[in-house]
């Protein structure tokens, strides 16, 4: 006996891609482009697709420009904090341990590359938990 047959129970889905936002759905290499940059170079390019008339337009370009202005701000609270332990961690040990954390400012553009790589690929995807909290805020 199947699942759909039993009453009151509804059909498993597997987990999808998040929709396309409303809009025109084709995705040109301009779009990808713009995209990729938005994450690449964080806030800058994401600003200039939400200003231009392409951000009206063209709903992948506003998706990801949004998306990266969310890790943008990430990114920043992260570089802050991060900030301010070097400081304490470098002046506390002399010196010493500044030497070795440097590398971790460096952490959060691993996965803002990584982002600007799959907007490349034209996919929709979200950030895990920061997509969320802005769909929330209904910024998505």
């Amino acid at each position: 006996m199947s699942d759909a047959s039993v009453p009151g129970s509804a059909p498993i889905q597997p987990p999808q891609q998040p929709a396309m936002p409303a809009g025109d759905q084709s995705v040109s290499d301009n779009d990808r482009l713009m995209a990729a940059l938005s994450y690449a170079i964080t806030g800058i390019v994401s600003l200039i697709v939400l200003l231009g008339e392409s951000g009206k337009t063209r709903a992948f370009q506003r998706y990801h420009a949004i998306q990266s202005l969310g890790l943008a701000a990430a990114i920043i609270i992260y570089e802050l904090l991060f900030s301010l332990c070097y400081c304490v961690l470098t002046t506390v040990t002399g010196g010493v341990l500044g030497c070795i954390l440097w590398i971790l400012g460096f952490v959060p553009w691993v996965p803002a590359l990584y982002y600007a790589y799959q907007a490349y690929q034209g996919q929709m995807f979200e950030i895990p938990v920061l997509t969320q909290f802005m769909r929330q805020q209904k910024w998505l």
